[in-house]
């Protein structure tokens, strides 16, 4: 299952509990055609998931991940960063392995 930083928590959850939008807000996560330079995503506020959707809760963030995103995803880190000018960036990685 897809993992979230406690950065991506805290941009997502600022996100979707700005004023005005219903309680239940997500950022819905779909794939897009690929363009011929690897996979793309789309990222989006969403009231609610879609019947198919994965839903990741972490603390007060919600994702609402597009069945074929959750499948490509079961095994990545979505992290976040904002830059010095407020623009958010979503960085997508490798879960670590586990130790044994």
């Amino acid at each position: 299952m897809l993992a979230l930083t406690e950065a991506a928590v805290g941009v997502i959850h600022d996100l979707t509990t700005q004023p005005g939008l219903p309680e239940g807000t997500g950022l819905r996560i779909t794939s897009q055609p690929d363009n011929g330079s690897g996979p793309a995503y789309a990222l989006s506020l969403s009231q609610v998931p879609e019947a198919a959707d994965e839903v990741i809760m972490a603390q007060d963030a919600r994702v609402y991940l597009e069945q074929g995103v959750a499948q490509q995803f079961q095994d990545k880190v979505l992290d976040a960063r904002i830059d010095e000018q407020g623009e958010i960036a979503f960085l997508i990685s490798q879960q670590a392995s586990p130790m044994r």
